[in-house]
């Protein structure tokens, strides 16, 4: 883990998208997922796209916002790709951030378990992407193994941060079924007192999702 960021870009002046408030979204390289339907496939492929930041540069470039985000109750969303990939970029840019600022989270959870210990006390929010509890579906679909994922939902649980956690669970064309979104519902209620599940249906375009 680096004290560099792959920024990508970065998506300013967001309303209502990723929880309260008016938020910025830094989008980062890399991801340990190969989703058939990708909407950020040919980003995350382009190194030429990349512009590595310090925590400090980011901060320069994302702080014109600082009144949007102190008088809504909003701040900085983390994506990509995976975000937790630079998990110790994140920990020492939320040590230097204006601390009225919120710091959200988008996610599969699909990383080492340190990766993920390492930022919890500095994340407000989680937007967690889980696509699918049942494993072999999961494979199918992400080209790995879901159990890294399964098992930091439970750490996030056990350490009593189910209330932060939005869990997203995907209606996947040629994957799995409405009942299969349902029953990863109740899967994931079992895990923990997770009481914001969001279920959807990806509309696909020309191979992407979204």
């Amino acid at each position: 883990m680096s004290n560099l960021l792959p920024l990508i870009n970065y998506d300013r002046l967001r309303m209502e998208t990723d929880g309260e408030g008016v938020t910025t979204l830094v989008a980062s390289m890399g991801c340990p997922l190969s989703c058939r339907y990708c909407i950020n496939k040919p980003i995350l492929t382009r190194n030429d796209l990349v512009r590595n930041v310090t925590p400090e540069e980011l901060l320069e470039m994302v702080r014109i916002d600082d009144l949007y985000f102190q008088a809504t109750g909003g701040g900085i969303v983390f994506g990509g790709g995976e975000p937790l990939l630079h998990a110790a970029f994140i920990r020492d840019f939320a040590e230097i951030m204006p601390k009225e600022w919120k710091l959200i989270l988008e996610t599969s959870l699909n990383v080492p378990e340190e990766n993920l210990r390492l930022i919890m006390p500095y994340v407000d929010y989680y937007i967690a992407d889980i696509k699918e509890t049942d494993p072999e579906t999961y494979l199918a679909y992400t080209g790995i193994s879901g159990e890294r994922a399964y098992n930091n939902l439970r750490l996030l649980a056990e350490s009593g941060l189910a209330g932060k956690v939005r869990v997203r669970i995907p209606l996947i064309p040629d994957f799995n079924t409405p009942d299969d979104c349902t029953r990863s519902a109740e899967r994931i209620r079992e895990i923990g007192e997770f009481d914001k599940i969001e279920l959807f249906s990806y509309i696909i375009r020309e191979g992407t999702e979204t």
